[in-house]
């Protein structure tokens, strides 16, 4: 990273944070779709936001100009950082009132950050990066289609990470136009102290995200084939991310737990390790945990034929505008059906709930369970408490048998067992999705219903 940057002073001031910044590469077709993704909910925002960028070179902005036009009409303001070009200063949205354009000197290394910096009251997001030099693109030399150029950063929804990247940008606008950024201070704060009447609801963030980036796929059909293939891996990553990223923003507001997602995860893993179960399930599992709790986003979404008796649960509907992530939302639709028949949303029973269903239903119940009796029973044994309510409700909610591993696990964690408790590094998450077609998994699904 590049000394005195924003993404170095970023990563400097987290370095030994426990919440990393899970920084990853991105190539320039990935992050135009992101932007444009993240841009959008500015113009459907309940709250117009403060608008930070920097497009590297003025020419870059100028292909956007028209774009801005339509988002400074919604927006409270916006700074724009660039090295300036020809007509970087006359086009008519470099006129308007509440846009203002910061000539970067070429040689600054902010001159090499692509940002995207979105703040408000009811909606936060950021994209941060830089691009790689021509050692880091080493003996194969910086790519001729430009489609193909990379950038290290990171992406994310978190307020907090977002509050603290204005500041330092603003700082920097500091060195260039002192009277504008103490107008851009001034409005920070302003929004700092507004309470929004309504959240904006990231639900449909991500699905935008998720939309914009599957039509990018589109464009890469043009490039030869081994760039189309690291091109749509790095899109579908990103796709993945955008699911993670939200999980992490509903975790971040757990005050009692923060870590809650990634201890169901690692709870549900460790479960299947005991029934066996083999290793693409496993995944499944653990991605099930870690973005069970999705917040309900209403999204026009339709479940297909592979499950036509499925009912819309709104808390999955946003998961399955990604095809590789259907599965994950069939698990996360039936983790609340119980064993009579008597849960919820379908009604299922028995061995029809799938059987990652019926796993991430015990383990994310029984977590909640033991923080609970933890807060309020911290003298008694939590575990043991809640594993005799559990077994107690067996037969009923709880299949007897994953009840009985249940309590194999409890047993392990009481002598010494210690779970693989970790948080996601969110840019490299991709090992998680289960490569396997619908079909495929159905078939699994099946064979191991009956372990």
């Amino acid at each position: 990273m590049l000394e005195g940057s924003i993404l170095q002073q970023l990563a400097t001031a987290h370095a030994h944070n426990s919440q990393p910044l899970n920084l990853g590469v991105y190539y320039k077709n990935t992050l135009v779709a992101l932007c444009h993704a993240l841009e959008d909910c500015i113009l459907t925002s309940n709250n117009p936001p403060l608008v930070i960028t920097a497009f590297q070179q003025g020419k870059w902005y100028l292909q956007e100009a028209e774009r801005y036009s339509q988002i400074a009409q919604k927006a409270r303001h916006i700074a724009i950082m660039a090295a300036p070009d020809t007509g970087f200063a006359e086009h008519p949205t470099s006129q308007m009132t509440n846009v203002d354009l910061v000539a970067l000197d070429p040689q600054d290394p902010v001159a090499q950050e692509w940002h995207l910096i979105i703040y408000s009251p009811s909606y936060t997001a950021m994209v941060l990066c830089q691009e790689l030099s021509d050692t880091d693109y080493g003996t194969a030399g910086r790519p001729t289609v430009d489609l193909e150029r990379k950038f290290y950063g990171f992406w994310t929804f978190e307020p907090a990470l977002v509050r603290e990247t204005v500041d330092l940008a603003i700082a920097h606008i500091g060195k260039y136009n002192p009277e504008l950024q103490q107008q851009l201070i001034a409005l920070v704060n302003a929004i700092a102290t507004d309470a929004p009447s309504d959240m904006d609801d990231l639900g449909h963030a991500v699905s935008r995200v998720v939309d914009y980036l599957q039509i990018s796929q589109t464009g890469v059909s043009q490039l030869d084939p081994s760039a189309q293939q690291v091109l749509d891996q790095n899109l579908v990553s990103n796709e993945l991310q955008a699911f993670l990223r939200l999980a992490q923003l509903i975790d971040i507001a757990d005050t009692e737990n923060p870590m809650a997602a990634a201890e169901i995860a690692a709870l549900a893993e460790t479960l299947g390790q005991l029934l066996d179960l083999p290793a693409w399930q496993l995944k499944r599992l653990r991605l099930a945990g870690l973005l069970h709790r999705i917040a309900p986003a209403t999204v026009g979404v339709q479940y297909g034929d592979e499950a036509p008796s499925c009912p819309l649960v709104p808390a999955a509907q946003v998961l399955r505008t990604m095809p590789r992530m259907q599965a994950i939302a069939h698990i996360i639709t039936h983790q609340n059906e119980w064993w009579n028949g008597n849960g919820q949303p379908a009604g299922l029973s028995g061995q029809e709930i799938p059987l990652e269903s019926r796993i991430l239903g015990l383990v994310a119940a029984f977590q909640k369970r033991v923080t609970q009796l933890q807060a309020s029973q911290p003298q008694h044994s939590p575990l043991t408490q809640a594993l005799t309510e559990f077994k107690q409700q067996q037969g009923q909610i709880w299949e007897p048998k994953l009840v009985a591993t249940l309590e194999l696990l409890v047993m392990g964690l009481q002598q010494g067992l210690e779970l693989p408790v970790t948080a996601p590094k969110i840019s490299t998450g991709m090992w998680l999705v289960d490569p396997q077609t619908s079909e495929d998994s159905k078939r699994h699904q099946t064979a191991r219903s009956q372990v």
